[in-house]
């Protein structure tokens, strides 16, 4: 007879089970790594970009100062009053503006010796004209060097748009320098006019040097200018540039006529000081608008970049939710167990782990019921003793 081999119990599925959870979370980890990276990233962008907007701010502030200072010097060499109140205004706008924003661009200390400077000229410029336009000269230069320090501390200078780089190399450096030379130019010419015979010849030779410091930033402008106004696709600028565009280059080409000396060595200091002073007009009219176009181009990106923050925290969360969606569809679609899916009535397809039929299940004896037989095993294979004598029975 044969023994029954004992239930041996499945372990349970769980390491299986537990497969596309784990899965799904070692995914989530390199999606969330990039999302974050990326994140920080234009966080980095926008960070650089506000920057920029504090510099084009700083700049606007330096403007009306730039202009206040260059007829300052102006008044002083011609022993003229000074305009001290458009003056005083334009240093406290200036002056309100560094004490909020010349922290984060490390200009204070800058525009601190300035400002002590610009405060001791008016005793100083009244007396002697050539020390005035000395004195101014050593101011200007300064006034130069802050627009530097504004333009590198903002990041403007490294700005990778051609036409933001190019509107702030024009508005920041050489607008203020061409104002400035234009303004020591007819100074100077003011000034050749009082100084004794001797020094004639070193006059016109610095007079030629103010002419070449004072045109060539100007004409970079312009060129400047033309490419920007013809590459961009604001038709506003175009539209507003043109006509103080026009008439800077116009004034610009007349002083560059103008400055040049006359046979006898005389220069036409009348005519050259108004065409300065159409130059200065037309420069105080494009100044506003160049930077607002800048402001304008540095808002257009920032925006930009808040839309891809978007479009990348979106990303991420789709990519979070099918990572999810997959791990679910798997975990719901994972094989049954075989126990479950097998036929109960059929005992071919039963589980070979399912309990026994009844007749061959064999139970101890203190288990079994009171006048029950133990039932007869038989050998594998084997037929019944009734089933035996079957075909006998029938045929008698």
């Amino acid at each position: 007879m044969t023994v029954p081999a004992s239930r041996v119990r499945r372990r349970p599925r769980t390491p299986g089970r537990l497969l596309p959870l784990l899965l799904a979370t070692v995914l989530l980890v390199p999606v969330a790594l990039l999302v974050i990276q990326a994140h920080r990233a234009i966080d980095a962008d926008r960070d650089i970009l506000t920057r920029e907007q504090l510099g084009v701010e700083y700049l606007r502030a330096l403007g009306p100062v730039t202009e206040a200072l260059v007829n300052a010097q102006s008044a002083a060499v011609a022993r003229r009053p000074l305009p001290r109140q458009s003056l005083d205004q334009a240093v406290e706008r200036a002056a309100a503006v560094d004490a909020r924003i010349g922290g984060e661009l490390r200009t204070s200390e800058r525009w601190a010796g300035i400002r002590a400077k610009l405060e001791a000229l008016p005793e100083r410029s009244l007396t002697d004209p050539e020390a005035a336009f000395a004195a101014y000269g050593e101011v200007t230069d300064l006034l130069l060097a802050l627009y530097g320090k504004a333009r590198e501390s903002s990041g403007l200078i490294r700005d990778a748009d051609v036409d933001s780089y190019f509107l702030q190399d024009g508005v920041g450096e050489e607008m203020p320098e061409a104002l400035i030379a234009a303004g020591r130019l007819t100074d100077l010419a003011v000034l050749i006019g009082r100084r004794p015979a001797a020094e004639q010849l070193r006059s016109l030779m610095e007079l030629a040097a103010l002419r070449f410091a004072a045109l060539q930033p100007a004409r970079d402008l312009v060129n400047n200018l033309r490419a920007v106004v013809e590459s961009s696709e604001n038709a506003e600028l175009g539209a507003s540039v043109l006509n103080p565009f026009d008439a800077y280059q116009r004034a610009v080409e007349s002083m560059a006529l103008l400055a040049l000396p006359n046979r006898s060595g005389a220069v036409d200091t009348a005519a050259l000081t108004d065409a300065r002073n159409q130059a200065q007009q037309a420069a105080k009219q494009l100044q506003p608008v160049l930077l607002d176009e800048i402001d304008r181009l540095l808002a257009d990106r920032i925006d930009r970049l808040g839309r891809d923050a978007l479009l990348v925290l979106g990303a991420g969360a789709l990519a979070v939710l099918l990572l999810i969606v997959l791990a679910m569809s798997i975990w719901l679609s994972r094989p049954r167990d075989t126990l479950a899916a097998a036929d109960p009535a059929n005992p071919e397809t039963g589980h070979p782990e399912s309990d026994p039929p009844a007749a061959d299940r064999w139970e101890p004896a203190h288990l079994r019921p009171p006048g029950e037989q133990l039932p007869t095993l038989q050998p594998a294979g084997a037929v019944r003793e009734p089933d035996r004598w079957r075909p006998f029975d029938a045929a008698r």
